[in-house]
């Protein structure tokens, strides 16, 4: 059998593949993510309601965080956010106010090449 690396899982210090053609054979992709989640947390176990607010949650926040930092990696590289480490000792990030002109100019042009956000 030909196995397609999909992703792969971490646990425990090991990388678990999942092949190509197990995905497909699941229709629905939340029964992907709950299986995903099984399979890193073989311990866990819910009610419908709490793997909607535990499970699928956390795993949608840990992909935006992601996301977002890597966003944020960009704006900061750019000079138009600033990153700076706050009284609490984490890193908090705002505008820069010197590039207040080129960012409303961006902007701008975003929104005239491609429209308002949905």
């Amino acid at each position: 059998m030909a196995w397609q690396l999909l992703f792969t899982i971490q646990r425990q210090g090991e990388e678990h593949c999942v092949p190509s053609d197990l995905c497909t054979a699941l229709e629905s992709p939340v029964a992907f993510e709950i299986l995903a989640y099984l399979a890193e947390k073989p311990q866990a176990g819910d009610t419908p309601r709490g793997i909607a607010e535990w499970w699928l949650l956390e795993r949608k926040i840990e992909y935006q965080i992601a996301k977002i930092n890597e966003a944020l990696a960009e704006l900061v590289a750019k000079r138009l956010v600033l990153e700076y480490t706050g009284r609490d000792s984490r890193t908090h990030y705002r505008i820069n106010q010197h590039k207040n002109k080129e960012i409303q100019t961006l902007l701008k042009q975003r929104l005239h090449d491609i429209g308002p956000p949905d």
